[in-house]
């Protein structure tokens, strides 16, 4: 793939691709990276352990993920910029209120709100129209938007932590409502307004990349998904745990806050690249091919954070966690089209972001309540890389499955 080729692809389709990486982007303010990088002044202004926290934290993101799979159907019922239409707007509000709240539950209901309008629709927006839009350059596609993760992730810390120390915590929320309303709403908006027919100039994607196109009611009842969810559901379990926590393990090593949050543009930019790089390959591969291996960086990632204590090993924790981070985005945003179709896309996706969003849930609440019980963060890292490598074992073995399901 020569870089003419790349570039006129991204001419051909950038209102396509733009919309796609802009709501990765704006995302951000409900993904777990931003919402910990003022955990402290939560737990101080609310008066909560790491525990009571993260507890808080589980049951607002469990309701989200229990509510994301009836939501994320309106993508099959109704155009997509009618779905961002409203998700933007309660997204506004949610930064609104988590600015102002004063009591538990109002916390409650604006993390809710941040996690189910943030994370998961705006997520689910990008990766289900993304994935209908394109077929042969799905990996490619997927590739090109991702990123958008990454420029929240590469910028966001740090500006909130230096605008923070300027304003206040609070006031960078109220910021954050200001940008949604007036750059992302209008721009996202009108982007979305055309569609995409899912052609391409390019070579189609060989036949054994297509798969027959399931039902929702089917792939809930088909065993081989939940096979898929143990592993694939590793990268959020551990990347949320480890974000909410940033601010007890950079207390509990006696780093500066902003060793940490200048350590984010390193996985960014490792993300971007392997993000391309796996593209590249599901474009020649498949996903299927890539699905065995996309956890050893993690496991790598998470062992290396739990054992190394140096300031320097944050970085080395962010760059492995980087390569991890864009094999998993880009794979996943490919992996469920071409398991089951994308007739039915909208409501399969809102399954698998549902489930996402509830392993984000348990992460929090069950490394904040084994922090109470001693258990520190570094230790639960060692076994979560241990974790990532059993589950490659077990999706090599779904991965086959699945290949022998569609040569039948």
């Amino acid at each position: 793939m020569t870089l003419g080729t790349e570039l006129a692809f991204i001419r051909e389709n950038r209102r396509w691709l733009g919309a796609g990486f802009l709501l990765t982007l704006f995302s951000s303010f409900g993904q777990t990276f931003f919402i910990g990088l003022f955990g402290n002044d939560l737990r101080r202004d609310f008066g909560l352990t790491a525990g009571g926290f993260g507890a808080i934290y589980m049951v607002a993101t469990l309701l989200s993920a229990a509510s994301l799979p009836w939501l994320g159907r309106t993508l099959d019922l109704i155009s997509g910029w009618k779905v961002a239409a409203f998700t933007i707007p309660i997204l506004t509000l949610a930064c609104l209120l988590i600015g102002t709240v004063q009591g538990i539950v109002g916390l409650t209901i604006a993390l809710f709100m941040l996690r189910l309008f943030g994370q998961g629709m705006m997520t689910e927006i990008a990766f289900t129209e993304v994935g209908r839009w394109f077929e042969a350059n799905r990996g490619r596609a997927m590739a090109i938007i991702t990123p958008g993760f990454q420029v929240g992730n590469a910028v966001l810390p740090v500006v909130a932590v230096w605008l923070a120390a300027l304003v206040g915590w609070r006031d960078v929320w109220l910021a954050s409502a200001l940008l949604l309303a007036i750059v992302a709403w209008p721009m996202l908006v009108g982007l979305l307004r055309v569609e995409r027919a899912p052609v391409t100039t390019m070579a189609p994607q060989p036949q054994s990349h297509r798969a027959k196109d399931w039902t929702r009611a089917e792939v809930l009842r088909d065993p081989v998904l939940y096979i898929l969810l143990a592993g694939t559901l590793a990268p959020p379990f551990i990347g949320t745990t480890i974000f909410f926590h940033q601010g007890y393990l950079v207390e509990l090593r006696g780093y500066d806050p902003l060793v940490f949050a200048s350590a984010f543009p390193v996985m960014a930019v490792t993300t971007v690249f392997f993000g391309f790089v796996c593209g590249y390959l599901i474009d020649r591969f498949g996903a299927l091919r890539i699905l065995p291996f996309f956890l050893l960086p993690l496991a790598l990632a998470s062992i290396a954070g739990g054992l190394v204590t140096p300031a320097w090993g944050i970085y080395l924790f962010m760059l492995l966690l980087g390569v991890s981070n864009g094999f998993t985005q880009t794979l996943l945003g490919a992996l469920w089209p071409e398991v089951y179709g994308t007739a039915n896309l909208g409501g399969i996706r809102a399954i698998t972001v549902s489930a996402m969003v509830f392993a984000t849930a348990l992460g929090p609440g069950i490394s904040g309540a084994l922090i109470d019980r001693g258990i520190d963060l570094p230790v639960q890292m060692i076994w979560m890389g241990i974790w990532c490598l059993a589950a490659c074992a077990v999706l090599t073995s779904a991965a086959s499955r699945i290949r022998k399901r569609k040569a039948a």
